[in-house]
């Protein structure tokens, strides 16, 4: 789990005893975000394709992907029928998967990461968790989405691809990234960065991909979530600056936009062929696998231009 490159990042730095920000006050919220999605909004993103094509933006989840310390992925096939069966001859196999949902191309559930054990809306811990699974936030019940996507190229903004390990990119940042792209982040989008980390550093060095990447500061996943975005991704595996802005704040933005604000996160984005295209604006649509109690989830968004 990422409970062992945490230990590794905060080894020699003492824990703030600062307090955590304050949590949303309706108790009674269980979408966050997703509230700002619309009949309308999806009309309007749909309007956006003209070309008809189709990006996958998942990743392949499999034995060479790289996973989280902890994590690991393992697919058992075998044969459904001892011998042919029936005058047509059938035959056929079966497959379990014995795997952790939190490696690839993920989503980030409410239940995911909470501060002092406090989740989005409030909610305790002991009223979320229970062996067989989460009682409530489980990604199941994520709504599907098709609205507005957008593709922000952070190595054109900053000026260098990969962006590097441990650049933070803000406000300042992301409205230039947006002005560049001829773009006006509004209420309902997805917003993608695109840093080129995934294609510089997943194949080549599995482990320096997770250890350090550039990423999403706290004061700009804040004003994300002032203009009314629903889900914030990139093709990095933590979306977020590692090292952190602070090193006595593990996983702040995680705390920020899924405990504070109830916006999702989607790790590891295979952002290349949108930017290779210049696609900047397109239809996101997501449906989530509805695996009952999970905290995250393997998921394949798909952008249509």
């Amino acid at each position: 789990m990422r409970r062992f490159l945490l230990a590794a990042l905060l080894a020699a730095a003492p824990l703030s005893a600062s307090p955590a920000a304050p949590l949303p006050p309706d108790p009674g919220d269980r979408i966050g975000a997703m509230r700002h999605l619309s009949p309308e909004l999806t009309r309007r993103a749909a309007a956006l394709v003209r070309e008809g094509k189709v990006y996958p933006l998942g990743i392949v989840t499999g034995h060479r992907t790289p996973p989280w310390p902890g994590r690991s992925y393992k697919v058992v096939v075998m044969p459904a029928t001892a011998a042919p069966v029936g005058a047509n001859r059938l035959t056929g196999h079966d497959d379990v998967l014995m795997t952790h949902v939190g490696i690839g191309t993920q989503i980030d559930g409410f239940a995911h990461i909470g501060i002092d054990g406090r989740h989005f809306g409030g909610l305790k811990a002991e009223d979320l968790f229970a062996p067989d699974g989460v009682r409530q936030f489980g990604t199941e019940t994520i709504p599907p989405v098709a609205t507005r996507g957008l593709l922000l190229d952070m190595t054109k903004a900053l000026g260098a691809n990969p962006v590097p390990a441990g650049r933070a990119f803000n406000r300042a940042e992301i409205e230039k990234a947006a002005r560049a792209a001829g773009v006006t982040i509004s209420k309902g989008d997805v917003v993608l960065f695109h840093t080129g980390w995934m294609a510089a550093k997943a194949a080549s060095d599995p482990a320096g991909f997770l250890s350090t990447q550039p990423g999403l500061g706290l004061e700009g996943a804040d004003w994300l979530a002032s203009k009314g975005v629903v889900m914030v991704g990139a093709d990095t595996a933590s979306v977020e600056v590692i090292p952190f802005e602070r090193a006595d704040h593990p996983f702040v933005v995680h705390q920020a936009m899924l405990t504070r604000h109830g916006i999702h996160l989607l790790e590891n984005i295979d952002t290349s062929a949108l930017a290779r295209d210049g696609a900047t604006e397109f239809l996101f649509v997501l449906g989530v696998p509805r695996f009952q109690g999970t905290v995250q989830m393997v998921v394949n968004p798909v952008a249509i231009r």
